[in-house]
This record gives structure tokens, C-alpha cells and sequence, in this order.
């Protein structure tokens, strides 16, 4: 696994699964697709586990029950999701229940396994996460500019699992900033996207991604979360007043190349 930064993992092209460590936080694993299809065939029933809405918390799925939960969704196995992100707790306790209930996994899951226990994941109290980004351009089902928006999204996640900092902050502005009629609209919009509005962790944590982080009209709007443009503004500039002074604060304000602001 070699070191990059955002810019570098933007620019790769991957022919084959690529792992790299995130210079500016290396717990942070970014896995780097050939395609959407190889992306969700890896962590796909990871996310039906721990985050989509309407699937078991405690058990994994296995291979039948799968293919029936991307019906019900209308989403096949390479757009169940764009983009991935979970931390090591989430990774190991996935793998412990498929283990406990004798899941078979396929290849892909098993190279996550394989890469999770290199990293010592299994280990109480470990710290990591891991990201994911799918190739772009021609023949792809995104261009490289929604490719740089989704990277730029999913490292604010891995930021929110490795720094305990930034996601005690978070936490205080989704309970003392936002009103409850916000913090509504949130998990509205979230839940229209497919994750589980029950859970309030997930739902900050997607909060802070989309409202600082994911500046594109493609994947978000103020009209999305039913607020002016002028208050989504201002939740940002007090969001980034506020933040922790550490690598992240310095994303929240860069510009994505080929972003389409509102």
C-alpha cells in the first residue's frame, strides 16, 4: 500500500483493485475499483449490514437474501452505492457475523479479510477506516469530475472514523447547531438516498459529508434538505469556523475540479 494524496488517488487509473494508504492520515484506506461492479461485489453486504435501511443490524445477508434486498431496492450490485466508507469496528463485526452464521463469501470479500487482518482490524479498540472510490470516464457509469466529488466526500468519512476530535464536533453541531426541524430535513433526505434514519451516528456523519464536503448540485442542493441556499451557507461557515485544526479543515474549502455549484 502506498502513500497519496487526494489529487494523486483522483488521477489514478485503476485497472485492478488499488489500495492506498491517505497521505495526510494514513489509517485511512482507500480502495481504488475498476468499476462499480467490482466495488459492490467487495462491500455491498457490508453496506446492507450496517447502514441501509430496512436490513438486519445483526446478521449478515447471504447470497439469496442479497440478490432479493437489490430487487426490493431496484439497484443491481454495481449501484446499490457510489462510493463506500466504514470504519475498522464496522469491517470486523461484518466478518464476525458471517463467520458465526457461516456465510460463504465471495473472492472479493475474502481480499477484504484478507486485508483487514493485515491490518490487525480485529483487535479491539482498533482505529481505521476504509474508503472507496470506482474508476471513471468512458465506459464508466460516472465521469472523473463525479469520481473527484465522491472521493472528496468519502475522505471527510474516513476523517469522521479515525479522529475522535472531529467526530465529538460533529456530533455537538448536529445536537446544538442544527434545530430539530434541520436536523428533520437531514434524515429525510438521507433516508430518500436508502440509509437508515434510525440511526443518529450515521446520519450526522452523512450530514457533515454532504453539507461541507459534497458541493455539487449532481449529489446535493439546499432545495434537497427543504432550506434557502442562504442557510445552507451559513450551517457551512459556522461548520468550518468551529472545526478542529487538522488536516480536513483545510478540504472543506478547496474547490472540486469540475464540481457544478449551485
Amino acid at each position: 500500500m502506498k502513500l497519496a494524496d487526494e489529487a494523486q488517488i483522483d488521477a489514478h487509473v485503476a485497472r485492478h483493485l488499488t489500495i492506498f494508504r491517505y497521505r495526510s492520515d494514513p489509517a485511512i484506506i482507500v480502495l481504488d475499483f475498476p468499476d462499480l461492479h467490482e466495488q459492490g461485489l467487495m462491500l455491498d453486504r457490508l453496506a446492507a449490514l450496517i447502514e441501509k435501511a430496512g436490513e438486519p443490524r445483526d446478521r449478515v445477508l447471504d447470497d439469496g437474501q442479497f440478490k432479493s434486498a437489490l430487487a426490493a431496492a431496484h439497484e443491481t450490485v454495481g449501484t446499490y452505492y457510489y462510493g463506500h466508507d466504514y470504519p475498522a469496528s464496522a469491517i470486523d463485526l461484518f466478518f464476525r457475523l458471517a463467520a458465526r452464521d457461516s456465510i460463504v463469501l465471495n473472492r472479493q470479500e475474502k481480499m477484504l479479510r484478507a486485508l483487514a487482518d493485515r491490518l490487525g482490524w480485529d483487535k479491539q479498540g482498533a482505529v481505521g477506516a476504509v474508503i472507496s472510490v470506482p474508476a471513471a470516464g468512458p465506459g464508466h457509469r460516472i465521469d472523473q469530475s463525479e469520481r473527484a466529488v465522491i472521493l472528496h466526500h468519502e475522505l471527510s468519512h474516513g476523517a469522521f472514523f479515525t479522529d475522535a476530535a472531529y467526530r465529538a464536533y460533529v456530533a455537538r453541531f448536529w445536537t446544538t447547531t442544527l434545530s430539530p426541524a434541520q436536523r428533520q430535513d437531514f434524515r429525510t433526505f438521507l433516508g430518500s438516498e436508502g440509509y437508515d434514519m434510525n440511526d443518529d451516528i450515521l446520519m450526522m456523519n452523512e450530514m457533515q459529508a454532504y453539507l461541507i464536503f459534497t458541493r455539487d448540485r449532481r449529489f446535493f442542493d439546499a432545495a434537497a434538505v427543504n432550506m434557502s441556499e442562504v442557510d445552507v451557507q451559513s450551517l457551512r461557515r459556522q461548520f468550518i469556523a468551529g472545526m478542529p485544526d487538522f488536516w480536513l479543515r483545510g478540504l472543506a474549502t478547496e474547490t472540486v475540479p469540475g464540481t457544478k455549484v449551485n
